[in-house]
């Protein structure tokens, strides 16, 4: 069975938490400045990737943002339709990246 690589923004999330809680606190305090910038550097990059990897699956879903809203009106990603669980979790992820950059607290 072939092992599902990672997601560009899953690899940012874990280096900048091993970042903050294993690097930082081993910095001089003249150093831990810049390895903040860096970490936040890394979350909007992984917010970012997050954004891209779910264009990338509305994409092949139905082209475009477009084509998505209409085939939702026309019901093609009704329960019980083939697609509808990669839909509603493309939805999801989709609430979730945007969460991420407007109200990050906002999902705990």
């Amino acid at each position: 069975m072939l092992a599902e690589e990672p997601l560009a923004a899953d690899l940012l999330a874990i280096a900048r938490e091993v970042l903050l809680k294993d690097l930082l606190p081993a910095l001089p305090p003249d150093k831990a400045f810049a390895a903040r910038m860096v970490a936040n550097a890394m979350a909007i990059a992984g917010r970012s990737a997050a954004e891209g990897d779910a264009a990338t699956r509305l994409a092949a879903l139905s082209g475009d943002a477009r084509g998505f809203a209409a085939a939702i009106r026309e019901g093609r990603f009704d329960p019980g339709t083939p697609q509808h669980a990669a839909a509603a979790t493309l939805l999801d992820d989709i609430t979730r990246a945007r969460c991420q950059v407007s109200a990050p607290r906002a999902l705990g």
